[in-house]
């Protein structure tokens, strides 16, 4: 039999990738794996899967990219073919730059079309660096010399984040960039952008200019080949490249083919951020693998406030059969009315990046009919590490079956909260661990490595939970959450849970407010659903009430206008944590000016500057002579904080 090349690469095209067989148990699972990985995952490279669908699927529609949030207009489509074939000529571009396969393509841009030419030309041409646009200048610069980036692929436009204006600010602070390439807009007018300085040029300009055929380079990519650097967390502390490898990307792709039966029927709006592993992995790669139509909601994607009102209206348009989002978008979209929209081709939801609440799953449930099936996916996994498949429900926090061919275990805990070498019985919580094909390749700095691995070569997930009697892993939170009161380790989600189920809640955190004596108090924070109403008193009581542990009984329940969040949707705890600890602070000032008389208007101003340290500012003027004892008396009661506080007289 002649097997068919494609020019000079030396792989035969392969198929898609295409669910061996129906997935709904564990034995299924094992089922999988009786055949050897080797021979079950032969493609080797991302840039292998898109050869290979290419041919498979030519004219069917790969990417939907809608302008607006309006379903009235028209979207741009892109087929299998001319994916592939940009990708070629996106790959042939960076390598006529200079890109090798040891060089950083960095990226910033929004939900668009070329978000997917930047991240599947860069990785068949060199390594791709996906960048938070909302991060500071000087964590993207420390980031893109952390990875040594040679290009940088920009948004050319400040409309979304300021993204253009950024990239040039970055342009002579990373001493390894060469090259600008700026994305235009979509349907802008040609020369619309105007002369570009030296070192900018045109993306689409040097793209058409390739070959669209095959890889100029020749270049036969090895599974250890480092595709990506995705950096982790992403809002605070020293930058933490995590590097994945060729083969770890294709098997995350492969395995969520398996396991969630994804197939050529498949329409999907994925609405993650492309900087993002859940994004780029388990909701692009994993789909484009097996030829469903991927729609990109817009350039803001789902922070796009018109795309979230008309979500169901869009959804009978373009008919996806899956939807998939964060809990926090799934809690935005529990407030939109279904308004005589058809959304019967939606057969399997799905979420994940954060536990789900009971009462959200519920609620989901209860409006529209489906069963929110949960995930766990991170950064350090490729994007995945088990799926719950279409077919099988369980309950909320439960994630499912782990993926073929991986190993996993759940550990006792330290006293640190680090995991140990002793395993817990079925159905008792600890640490959660991993052995599988797709573990990433290390960070790039060394030293970040060290806590990310066991003595013995686990992955130590800092997931807590547990595994059921049907063996799917069942999430409680994250051990770097846990309210730690008197040495009494209170598990959030406990308190999330209880208050989450009152009517009037939409969000809800908690977290430990530090004390002088305990260490921690469990505290919450809560939104409420638009139009609802609740004092704080009525929701501790609530909550109270339905929390069994009385150390774990919030302390207090704050009431707030929004919640923090991540670019991607979750609720962002270290905030919180600030917020609990400048409310703590202001009821120490207030005792202290209460005790010595200070005046109303001679009180210190509290703030908070950044997430880890709260400022007490003494008006020096204004206190007059009680300026020295009321400082005094702060010291006494703030310095046995376990948070870190500065008071400053002016």
């Amino acid at each position: 039999m002649t097997q068919k090349y494609e020019n000079n690469y030396s792989t035969p095209v392969g198929a898609p990738f295409r669910p061996a067989l129906p997935v709904r148990s564990l034995a299924d699972i094992r089922k999988l794996e009786e055949t050897p990985l080797e021979q079950a995952l032969t493609v080797r490279s991302t840039y292998e899967i898109f050869r290979n669908a290419g041919h498979a699927f030519g004219d069917k529609t790969a990417l939907t990219f809608l302008r607006t949030g309006n379903p009235a207009d028209e979207p741009i489509r892109w087929s299998y073919a001319e994916l592939l074939a940009r990708i070629h000529q996106t790959a042939n571009m960076l390598h006529t730059l200079g890109v090798g396969p040891d060089d950083a393509v960095a990226v910033l841009l929004p939900g668009c079309l070329e978000y997917h030419l930047a991240l599947w030309g860069g990785e068949a041409a060199g390594i791709v660096q996906p960048l938070n646009p909302l991060l500071t200048d000087e964590k993207l610069v420390a980031l893109m010399t952390a990875g040594r980036a040679k290009v940088l692929i920009a948004y050319g436009s400040d409309a979304e984040s300021g993204m253009w204006s950024k990239a040039m600010r970055l342009r002579g602070q990373v001493p390894t960039l060469t090259t600008v390439l700026r994305v235009a807009p979509h349907d802008e007018a040609p020369g619309a952008a105007g002369t570009l300085p030296d070192g900018v040029a045109e993306f689409d300009v040097l793209r058409a200019a390739q070959p669209d055929d095959r890889l100029v380079s020749g270049r036969d990519i090895a599974p250890s080949d480092i595709a990506a650097y995705f950096h982790t967390g992403g809002t605070t502390g020293a930058p933490k490249l995590a590097r994945h490898s060729h083969g770890a990307q294709v098997f995350t792709a492969w395995a969520s083919v398996q396991v969630a039966g994804m197939n050529e029927n498949g329409i999907s709006i994925n609405g993650y951020p492309l900087f993002h592993v859940a994004g780029v992995l388990p909701a692009s790669l994993s789909s484009l693998s097996a030829g469903v139509e991927v729609i990109i909601p817009t350039p803001s994607l789902l922070r796009n406030k018109e795309v979230l009102a008309n979500y169901w209206k869009l959804v009978a348009k373009y008919r996806p059969t899956s939807l998939s989002a964060v809990p926090t978008v799934l809690a935005a979209l529990a407030n939109v009315p279904l308004d005589g929209a058809d959304i019967s081709s939606i057969t399997y939801c799905r979420t994940g990046a954060a536990v789900l609440a009971p009462e959200l799953a519920a609620r989901f449930e209860r409006l529209f009919g489906l069963h929110v099936h949960e995930s766990l996916g991170m950064t350090e996994m490729a994007g995945i590490s088990t799926i719950t498949p279409p077919g099988v429900n369980g309950p909320a926090g439960c994630v499912g079956f782990r993926l073929p061919y991986m190993q996993m275990r759940v550990v006792a805990l330290d006293e640190n909260g680090n995991a140990t070498d002793r395993e817990m019985p079925r159905g008792q919580q600890g640490m959660v661990l991993f052995k599988s094909p797709n573990v990433f390749s290390g960070f790039v700095d060394p030293a970040d490595n060290a806590k990310a691995f066991t003595a013995d070569g686990w992955l130590a997930t800092g997931d807590l939970g547990w595994i059921d009697d049907e063996e799917r892993l069942n999430l409680t939170g994250r051990s770097k959450d846990l309210i730690i009161r008197s040495g009494h380790n209170i598990d959030p989600k406990t308190i999330e849970d209880a208050l989450g189920a009152h009517p009037a809640v939409q969000l809800c955190a908690a977290v430990g407010a530090p004390d002088a004596y305990a260490g921690e108090l469990p505290v919450i924070f809560a939104t409420l659903v638009p139009g609802a109403s609740a004092t704080e008193e009525e929701l501790l009581a609530f909550t109270s009430a339905r929390v069994d542990e009385a150390p774990a009984r919030p302390k207090w329940v704050s009431v707030i206008a929004t919640m923090p969040m991540t670019n991607v949707g979750k609720i962002y705890k270290p905030e919180l944590r600030a917020m609990a600890a400048l409310q703590v602070v202001n009821a120490a000032v207030a005792e202290a000016c209460t005790e010595l008389g200070v005046p109303e208007a001679a009180r210190p101003v509290v703030k908070t500057e950044g997430e880890s340290l709260v400022v007490v500012q003494i008006d020096g003027a204004a206190a007059g002579t009680l300026a020295a004892p009321l400082q005094e008396q702060l010291h006494k009661a703030l310095e046995p904080l376990p948070f870190k506080t500065r008071i400053a007289t002016q």
